[in-house]
């Protein structure tokens, strides 16, 4: 008789273990990231990307477990934050995973993309081009911060052995999220010439340089008259 209990009771054990373990998570207890992928960060500027999550227990460990963060971003596993000063624009995507502290652990994924935009870009508007003894073309200055910027453009022509003319050259202060157009012109004399465009910007708050720079690919031919 005392078998027979003590082997119905390890089988009523074992049916409660299944059914436990077929029981579906209580919602509290699911772990799930709810951090979105953030707005474009910018090139040389501090960027921070806190990694919230819902359920589970405290405290969490964080990986990324695929693809690659931006070039001076890092994950900070126990923090549970991204964080740094991007140097490269482009488009990242990623994958990170949390860990909790449940036994056993449970996991959650999510995959997001940090795109890095330029804080400062510099392109042709009217590309450069000879006009008789001229050569001459505008560029468009673009400010993607938040700030205005102290900016120096310059544009100069190269010839064949490195001497540089100066096609234009402007300092003024450009204000947040807008752009400028320059136009530039001269006369260096005959000669091939490949033409520089470089912008530097500035804000009184912050100790970062922004650099952009456009150049043509093929040499300008000036001629004698």
């Amino acid at each position: 008789m005392w078998r027979a209990y003590a082997r119905s009771g390890v089988l009523l054990a074992l049916l409660a273990s299944r059914l436990m373990a077929q029981a579906p998570v209580p919602e509290q207890s699911r772990l799930n990231v709810v951090t979105q992928s953030p707005q474009p960060a910018i090139a040389g500027e501090t960027f921070r990307l806190p990694l919230v999550v819902t359920g589970g227990f405290a405290p969490y460990s964080w990986q990324r477990i695929t693809g690659d963060l931006p070039p001076g971003l890092k994950l900070h596993p126990r923090k549970g934050m991204i964080s740094g000063v991007p140097t490269a624009p482009g488009e990242y995507h990623f994958r990170v995973a949390v860990t909790d502290s449940s036994i056993p652990h449970l996991q959650a994924q999510r995959d997001l993309v940090i795109t890095v935009i330029a804080g400062l870009t510099i392109d042709w508007k009217q590309a450069p081009k000879v006009q008789g003894t001229t050569l001459s073309g505008s560029v468009v200055v673009t400010n993607q911060t938040e700030h205005a910027l102290d900016l120096t453009v310059i544009v100069v022509a190269v010839n064949d052995i490195g001497r540089a003319t100066a096609l234009g050259y402007q300092q003024f202060s450009l204000p947040p999220k807008s752009d400028q157009v320059i136009p530039f012109g001269a006369s260096p004399g005959p000669g091939g010439y490949l033409i520089h465009a470089d912008a530097v910007g500035r804000w009184s708050g912050d100790h970062n340089v922004y650099r952009a720079r456009k150049e043509t690919s093929n040499k300008l031919e000036l001629t004698p008259e």
